[in-house]
């Protein structure tokens, strides 16, 4: 695989600056992360903070496949003193973790920015802006924001029918959380539906009324969507396990790479041990009504040995329960007719606009 980087330029001594006002106790604990296409001139910036600022930590974008990290393994486990997060590896000093260290990202407010705020959501976090050369410190509520997750979470514990969409078929990993996703949501005596789809709207959608709530499979940078203008929330993997696992806990921790929860992971929770779930209903938060679990039933069906009337023999026709569903809709989408329809010749149609074409009288 070949990474190639953008090269956008940089006002080095503006960041330095900028990052000396932020922090300007050279004992404090920093972690260095920049977006990608201010990587190249990272090295530089660091050689000159590394002169005051001696607990100073750089992210390393890993590019290229390590021994350290084989292809496969999760991202944030820690071999020695090293640790990986969305695709960059973080060399910390002996018993310290990457909660124990205030953040400075140079780059522009986005995805990447967000995505290590929600996932280090016990740091401060402060960033430099290239373009408009500022330097803030980033005042997102991120206990606001995770608990906003937190209701989508709820929604989906109401839930009856997840739609799962596949949102990338170019990560690796994508097939292994799409099948663990189905046998979970199976678990939870839910039905799911798999949708593959390009970009996302509200539109495309919105054409699946039935669904309760989607679950989007993708890199991420591209998990988290706000999706206030979508007809149902869309999730990530990690928080319908949340919903739908009895071991896994809602501990303040979060994940947007999916990855993290495929086996070998250290944050894995292993489907096996899965808890059965009971039959007693249980109270929903956001409706603060009783929800019935629709618990799947295991095993053969009871024999019985009572006679019963012979029915005629008729052949039968067994469609999946989505198919009936959707074909007993009144509005199944524009009819294509085709061979029913008469070739008729293009005409002029009317012309201007809405509000006064040429053809009608002005007043």
């Amino acid at each position: 695989v070949l990474y190639v980087f953008g090269r956008e330029a940089i006002d080095v001594d503006d960041c330095v600056s900028k990052f000396r006002e932020l922090f300007s106790d050279p004992t404090c604990r920093v972690l260095l992360i920049s977006d990608v296409i201010y990587y190249h001139i990272q090295d530089e910036i660091v050689e000159i903070l590394k002169s005051t600022h001696v607990n100073l930590v750089a992210a390393e974008i890993d590019s290229k496949l390590t021994e350290t990290f084989p292809a496969g393994c999760a991202c944030s486990q820690s071999e020695g003193s090293k640790m990986k997060y969305f695709g960059r590896i973080f060399s910390l000093p002996d018993e310290k973790s990457l909660h124990d260290y205030a953040v400075f990202f140079i780059g522009r407010e986005g995805p990447v920015l967000v995505n290590f705020m929600m996932a280090l959501n016990k740091s401060s976090f402060s960033s430099y802006d290239p373009v408009t050369r500022m330097g803030r410190r980033e005042t997102l509520d991120v206990n606001r924001a995770l608990m906003k997750r937190y209701y989508l979470i709820q929604k989906a514990k109401d839930a009856n029918v997840v739609g799962i969409i596949v949102g990338t078929l170019g990560i690796g990993d994508y097939l292994g959380i799409l099948d663990r996703v189905k046998e979970i949501i199976k678990k939870a005596g839910k039905k799911s539906y798999t949708f593959v789809v390009g970009k996302l709207n509200p539109a495309k959608l919105a054409n699946f009324m039935e669904i309760d709530v989607y679950v989007l499979i993708a890199a991420p940078e591209n998990s988290l969507v706000d999706s206030k203008e979508f007809y149902r929330p869309i999730l990530t993997p990690f928080e319908i396990e949340i919903a739908c696992l009895k071991s896994r806990d809602w501990t303040g921790e979060y994940f947007t790479d999916f990855r993290e929860l495929l086996p070998g992971a250290a944050r894995h929770v292993d489907l096996a041990n899965e808890p059965e779930p009971q039959s007693e209903p249980e109270y929903s938060l956001i409706t603060g009504e009783l929800r019935s679990l629709h618990i799947p039933e295991k095993g053969p069906p009871e024999k019985s040995t009572e006679i019963a009337v012979r029915s005629k023999l008729d052949v039968a026709t067994i469609e999946p329960g989505g198919t009936r569903f959707l074909s007993s809709r009144s509005w199944q989408g524009l009819e294509p007719r085709l061979g029913e329809t008469d070739v008729v010749k293009a005409k002029e149609g009317r012309r201007g606009i809405a509000i006064a074409y040429e053809d009608e009288p002005t007043s």
